[in-house]
């Protein structure tokens, strides 16, 4: 198969050729796949766009984010047990799972909703994306 560009010159070349009433039908023809091809993309459904947003939106509950705290505090005092430390490192883990969870999902609504994903970013943490 040719390859995209070879079959564009191709199409060029034949509307070139074309008289003018024929160049209408074929630029009305050529309209109407492109609105086929548009209409065909890929469109979220609001399902999905939901379930992306609730991942992005997910944190931790109040109680487990006073917990961390706690454990954090008791970290940097250096009056940590070894039973908290262990439940301080499980905490960290799921946190920095759920930020990626958190970016894939970022990525995935950019690409579904067709925009830049610092647009994004911006929309869903306006106060994270002006540090940078």
């Amino acid at each position: 198969m040719a390859a995209p560009t070879e079959i564009r010159q191709r199409a060029i070349a034949l509307l070139e050729q074309l008289p003018g009433a024929s160049l209408v039908r074929a630029v009305e023809f050529l309209e109407a796949l492109s609105q086929e091809s548009l209409q065909g993309a890929k469109t979220p459904s609001p399902n999905q766009e939901a379930a992306l947003v609730e991942k992005i939106q997910r944190l931790l509950s109040i109680s487990e984010q006073e917990r961390l705290a706690y454990l954090r505090q008791q970290n940097e005092m250096g009056v940590i047990t070894q039973t908290e430390h262990q439940e301080l490192l499980m905490f960290v883990e799921r946190v920095e799972q759920q930020d990626v969870e958190r970016a894939e999902a970022l990525i995935e609504l950019a690409q579904l909703r067709q925009i830049d994903l610092k647009v994004l970013i911006n929309e869903f943490f306006p106060t994270r994306s002006n540090v940078a």
